[in-house]
């Protein structure tokens, strides 16, 4: 169960596990990159406009997402590392 409740228009996302390389050749994790997508384990309740009209979010737990390489804040929950970010980071979501 997650203990963070993601505020606003942000969400909580799970990076999917790093893919090793086609060589097989192991990195340490200092040199590997981090995965761009992953998956959303918690949901914001939406963002307000300037009329004060809830606008909900796009996405919803489970999703699994592409986002930008360098965006978000990186948080650990439940001894595990994961990304808050807004939803405009996201850049889409994957389908099977």
């Amino acid at each position: 169960m997650t203990s963070i409740k993601p505020l606003g228009n942000r969400v909580l996302v799970k990076r999917s596990e790093a893919k090793t390389s086609k060589g097989g050749i192991l990195l340490p994790d200092s040199a590997k990159e981090k995965p761009k997508e992953g998956v959303i384990v918690a949901v914001g309740e939406g963002k307000y406009d300037k009329q004060g009209q809830l606008q909900p979010l796009h996405v919803k737990v489970g999703d699994r997402v592409l986002f930008s390489q360098y965006s978000g804040t990186e948080v650990k929950v439940n001894d595990e590392d994961e990304l808050i970010l807004a939803e405009d980071d996201i850049l889409g979501i994957l389908n099977n």
